[in-house]
């Protein structure tokens, strides 16, 4: 769920696959990606409501997941003859693991069936907790529904509802709705609509009335507003890049026009608006600097008005009350977010003075702005609360939500003037649950709208591990109550440490079969993720990477040592950026883990950002650093660089997921990656030929529907 200031702090999400792989995404940030069959619609402040957990300063899922290969063009005299050879190789190679993995499925036909018979049992009976995300104007609900959105009167009900817009009437056959937008007076409605295998989403007006009618069709957009009726605000993407804003017009003289440029290749453009509708924000984010222009939406066509100019290592969002501008910013020490406020008029840093500022190692999950109040969704030691904020008896009330309780899914996007804010708490193994916020009551509200079963069997247990500097790590486990002799059931691990992004602790079908089977559940919470706020994500990127790899080390060692299962039935999960984690693990204490489960994953650090012609190099630096300027950086690299680390040694079984379509990763990397670990793993064998020598498993599914960012329920659940 992304709603609100989120979209800002924690990028547009849209189904992201294991998070956001977010984001948004988001987380996906990024994990598992069973996901609800309905849950694509966004909420009218800009993301989809399904996972993830997305870092501020990281603004959009484009910079979470690194386009991760690529090959250098040759000269012209041997281009021909080298692009030939190159995709006659990679063809072969992707037929030769197809027929592998077709081998190796087969094997396995019986457990597919009863897991997944499992899975579609769970999914059916907690899917219909999550709702359908609503987008609220006065008396009409606006809401989605497998692939058509549906408007119907708030006391009428889902069952009593007009459709406005189907996207297989429309010809939109392998689509999915990504983000809706309501024009003020609710005569027009944007749409982006996005298909599995492809990142660029294509927005379409519909006229609404008593026979809507499609209006415009525009291509590759990634985020729109309405800033009047009929100016609709956008943003074009090409490779993965926005850089450019354009209006366009609806009024009797059409007209579209470019009305912002971002030159510097590490910065990346969205729109946002402001709650109560008074501005629009051109947000241009690099990870570390943010720069925002706002565009007066009672006077759209004026030239948009800078906030503050960009400042290395300053990132800022804006809200609007009462003619003041609400500041979320890094501004000041300690280097976390603060809310500050300033005048319209005179907006400059100078001019912001400080309302809150948030405790050390706590994370800024998302905030909401009212019209007397301020809630803040807050996360310290991985646990979760609410501070609000009251702007007229300028006091602050702390709200401690469930133990149990993992993620934030906010509501749709709620009007400024409301007295209740909705929320709904969630984990791996507990289905979606809602809460709300009475701010006239002043209290805390468990809302039982629908009968949701209750997780009761299943014991949440957080720790420290003590780190190789003594930095204290987080882990959240979880574990079946009536288990006996942990330290005989299986262990999966979970981590990510990249990016700012917390790992997805969203619910999930699967998670809680495991839990039903016996397992364990760990969630490795690393620095370079965002989980102890911003200062986290620094200790963690750049050249304190290393540092994310002893803190996965001292985890693992610790469940160990504390009775949960132990190495020869422990496997390891991540997914994108998580991959160079788990992937520098295996080569550096390959005894730790029997089993590694990567998708997607980012294993060759140090190929990619040595080439600046790949979309995303420059602007990753910031996390990475850049090799090529700096030799010192290219050494440190190539220290725990995953693919440049592989060794004749025994290997855990390793299993990876690559998608033919995925343009942050593609699959001429992961091919090479299993090529070599593979002739390792074999080297070893033959060196060590003792009787019972184990050989690893080493096995590439290469999915052939799917992207780095989205699939199906169907398509994950085959997966």
């Amino acid at each position: 769920s992304c709603v609100g200031l989120r979209n800002l702090l924690q990028g547009q999400s849209f189904s992201v696959k294991y998070y956001s792989r977010h984001n948004h995404l988001q987380t996906v940030c990024l994990y598992s990606k069973i996901k609800q069959k309905k849950s694509h619609i966004v909420d009218c402040s800009g993301g989809t409501c399904t996972h993830r957990t997305m870092p501020p300063g990281s603004i959009l899922p484009w910079r979470l997941f690194s386009c991760k290969e690529g090959t250098k063009i040759p000269s012209k005299r041997k281009q021909n003859t080298s692009i030939i050879t190159s995709e006659l190789l990679y063809k072969d190679l992707v037929k030769s693991e197809q027929e592998n993995w077709n081998d190796i499925s087969a094997r396995y036909k019986a457990m597919t069936k009863r897991i997944k018979e499992k899975l579609e049992e769970l999914h059916n009976k907690y899917m219909f907790s999550s709702g359908n995300p609503r987008i609220r104007f006065g008396e009409n609900v606006y809401f989605e529904e497998n692939g058509c959105i549906f408007l119907s009167k708030a006391d009428d009900g889902e069952g009593n509802a007009d459709i406005l817009f189907s996207t297989k009437e429309l010809g939109f056959f392998d689509a999915f709705i990504q983000r809706v937008r309501i024009s003020p007076d609710q005569r027009r409605m944007a749409i982006s609509l996005k298909s599995e295998n492809s990142e660029e989403a294509t927005c379409v007006i519909v006229k609404l009335g008593q026979f809507p009618v499609m209006e415009k069709v525009i291509p590759s957009v990634f985020s729109f507003e309405w800033a009047t009726n009929d100016v609709l605000y956008y943003t074009s993407q090409k490779n993965l890049k926005c850089q450019h804003v354009f209006m366009t017009t609806f009024t009797n003289q059409k007209r579209t026009e470019l009305v912002y440029t971002e030159q510097d290749a590490r910065f990346f453009v969205d729109i946002y608006c402001t709650k109560d509708r008074r501005f629009l924000t051109i947000n241009s984010n690099s990870k570390t600097t943010s720069e925002v222009w706002l565009v007066d939406c009672r006077h759209p066509f004026k030239l948009p008005a800078l906030v503050q100019a960009r400042t290395k290592g300053l990132i800022y969002h804006i809200e609007h009350r009462n003619d003041e501008l609400y500041v979320l910013t890094t501004y000041g020490e300690p280097a976390e977010y603060k809310l500050m406020k300033a005048p319209v008029a005179s907006s400059g840093m100078e001019n912001w003075q400080l309302i809150y500022a948030l405790e050390k190692k706590t994370k800024l999950v998302d905030l909401e702005l009212f019209s007397d109040h301020c809630i803040m969704f807050l996360k310290n030691a991985c646990c979760l609360y609410l501070n609000v904020i009251s702007f007229v008896s300028h006091s602050v009330q702390t709200i401690k939500l469930p133990t149990w309780a993992c993620e934030f899914q906010l509501e749709s996007h709620p009007e400024h003037t409301t007295s209740t804010c909705y929320f709904q708490l969630t984990s791996p193994v507990h289905p979606p649950k809602c809460f709300a916020y009475s701010f006239k009551e002043n209290n805390l509200i468990e809302q039982a709208v629908q009968e949701v079963p209750i997780i009761m069997n299943c014991h949440t247990t957080r720790l420290l591990a003590k780190s190789k500097d003594e930095t204290l790590v987080p882990i959240t486990v979880f574990h079946n109550m009536n288990s006996k002799e942990l330290h005989r059931k299986p262990l999966l691990v979970h981590v990510y440490g990249a990016y700012g992004i917390d790992l997805n602790m969203s619910f999930k079908e699967e998670k809680l079969m495991l839990i039903e089977e016996g397992w364990i559940l760990a969630y490795c919470h690393v620095r370079g993720g965002g989980e102890l706020g911003l200062s986290w994500h620094k200790d963690g990127c750049q050249h304190n990477k290393l540092k994310g790899l002893h803190d996965l080390k001292a985890c693992i060692m610790l469940l160990h040592e504390l009775g949960f299962s132990q190495p020869k039935y422990t496997a390891l999960a991540a997914a994108s950026a998580g991959g160079v984690l788990a992937g520098a693990l295996c080569n550096t204490d390959p005894e730790l883990i029997r089993a590694m489960v990567l998708q997607a994953p980012f294993i060759d650090v140090l190929n990619t950002m040595m080439k600046t012609h790949l979309p995303l190099t420059i602007e990753e630096q910031e996390e990475w650093g850049n090799p090529l300027a700096d030799e010192k950086c290219m050494k440190y690299i190539k220290s725990y660089c995953p693919y440049q680390n592989i060794k004749t040694q025994c290997y855990p079984s390793v299993f990876i997921t690559a998608y033919k379509n995925d343009q942050r990763i593609p699959l001429t990397g992961v091919l090479r990656y299993v090529q070599k670990l593979r002739k390792a793993t074999l080297d070893h064998a033959s060196r060590t030929s003792k009787k019972g020598n184990w050989i690893p498993n080493i096995i590439l599914d290469i999915q052939t529907n799917g992207s780095h960012c989205d699939s199906s329920w169907e398509d994950s659940l085959n997966e």
